[in-house]
């Protein structure tokens, strides 16, 4: 039986660039770097999560597998202080919208 969710891959233009947003304005850590053969891709997470963020090279994966859809999912993340994250998202200049009040709790995107 299925436990825990591992990783999300997500499929992106720029792995260099997405690595630095992920690195260097969402504080995460780079878990690893892999090459296999043409292929490489930089895996990232929050220090001590369970699940991690694949970056993928969105053009190279559509090559090789042209039936996979290779759309951004939408990622839920949760916060323990999340008036703190999103002014530290705005310092940072991340585009964030408006925190919202829904019935299971705030939110925001970015």
């Amino acid at each position: 039986m299925i436990h825990t969710l591992g990783q999300v891959m997500l499929y992106v233009k720029d792995q260099e660039n997405a690595l630095k947003f992920w690195t260097e304005k969402a504080d995460f850590i780079l878990v690893s770097e892999e090459k296999y053969g043409e292929m490489s891709w930089f895996e990232v997470a929050p220090k001590d999560a369970v699940t991690s963020i694949v970056l993928h090279n969105k053009e190279q994966i559509a090559k090789m597998q042209p039936e996979l859809n290779l759309q951004t999912p939408t990622l839920m993340f949760f916060s323990d202080n999340l008036a703190h994250l999103y002014e530290d998202f705005k310092k940072k200049n991340i585009t964030v919208e408006e925190l919202v009040n829904m019935p299971s709790g705030r939110v925001f995107n970015f």
